[in-house]
């Protein structure tokens, strides 16, 4: 059995090699049949290794057809092509430890906590998905709970509430008034946010599946709202029944607000530019949520929890959710309907008057 070259190997690792060679004879193993055998395993292991980027691409094709929107496929390849794949894609997703997944999630943490969060668990689901097909072996690195909690500061130490800027409810008509003047789909798409004080991707993400004309409702299905626990049921006021008539008019699309590429819905830039424009630079889209949940406190005798319910916020006291065990939909009905006859008075004005640092 040969030991290795002269001009590689040293006299005393030679004798090693020797030694061990010894060993195995010792116990009865053939070292040449030895060495051969470990040379078919090692190309063998490399033949099924995968790379983090490949386990990646399984879980999400194994996955996708639980998703009933292609925004999760989407949502899912942009995280992992700009967060992850450029640390990680491209290596053996069985050597994937904890200080690798630490240097993704680290530099976003403290900046972007919620995009911090949200990569993690999709570290932990691929890595998941790598085990339960044999391709590592090891504890999953990306856990949060006796693992990288340690680690990490938690949200609720780092995350600022940051507050959206809201147009006063008081102008709210103008707002309204000046909207309906433009015909554009983002006009179309901002005024059904305002009058279902939905959320923007709830919207723009709509589609006519979710419609239902006739029961006067848009179901928004749970993978599609912020927390992704439960669907959420809005009731339609006839403005926002208008609204959608006149989008069933002029465009046929899977979507409701459809954007300027086929089969993709309109963009949040398009919408966030128009409320810029009508409402001043410091008035935001999620801000006209505070809007509506403002008027109904100070202008309705609604009681809390049916606006609350209306926003699909979540139940802060378990005494309060046993208390209303129904998600009160003839009230919250009610409620719109109230809000978009609000919207619809006439302005005071017929201009909208920006809100500005100070004012």
């Amino acid at each position: 059995m040969g030991l290795g070259p002269l001009h590689l190997l040293t006299l005393a690792e030679a004798r090693e090699r020797a030694r061990a060679a010894g060993k195995l004879r010792l116990d009865g193993v053939d070292p040449i049949a030895h060495k051969h055998a470990q040379r078919g395993a090692a190309i063998v292991a490399a033949a099924g290794a995968k790379t983090f980027k490949e386990c990646a691409e399984g879980f999400i094709r194994d996955n996708e057809k639980k998703w009933t929107h292609p925004k999760h496929r989407r949502d899912w390849e942009r995280t992992l092509v700009r967060f992850v794949f450029p640390t990680l894609g491209n290596l053996p997703v069985a050597s994937i430890d904890t200080p690798l997944v630490l240097k993704v999630i680290k530099p976003l943490w403290e900046r972007v906590p919620e995009t911090a969060s949200r990569v993690r668990g999709r570290i932990e689901a691929v890595l998941g998905w790598a085990t339960v097909h044999h391709y590592r072996t090891d504890d999953n690195p990306a856990r949060w709970r006796q693992h990288l909690e340690h680690a990490l500061p938690s949200r609720s130490e780092i995350a600022k509430i940051e507050h959206h800027a809201a147009l006063s409810y008081t102008q709210v008509a103008s707002f309204m008034a000046a909207l309906r003047k433009d015909t554009s789909i983002a006009a179309r798409a901002l005024e059904f946010i305002t009058l279902t004080a939905a959320r923007l991707g709830e919207a723009i993400g709509a589609t006519w599946e979710e419609i239902d004309l006739s029961a006067r409702t848009w179901t928004i299905p749970a993978e599609r709202m912020k927390k992704g626990d439960r669907e959420h049921k809005v009731p339609l006021s006839d403005a926002a029944i208008a609204v959608l008539k006149t989008m069933r008019e002029i465009q046929q699309s899977d979507y409701v607000f459809p954007g300027f590429k086929h089969g993709q819905p309109i963009g949040g830039d398009a919408l966030r530019e128009l409320i810029k424009k009508l409402a001043g630079d410091a008035i935001t889209i999620h801000g006209l949520r505070s809007t509506f949940r403002d008027w109904a406190a100070e202008r309705t005798s609604f009681p809390r929890e049916v606006a609350e319910m209306a926003l699909a916020h979540a139940i802060p006291s378990a005494v309060e959710a046993a208390y209303r065990r129904g998600d009160l939909f003839e009230k919250r009905r009610r409620l719109m309907d109230a809000w978009a006859d609000y919207c619809s008075k006439p302005a005071a004005t017929g201009k909208v008057l920006p809100l500005r640092a100070g004012r």
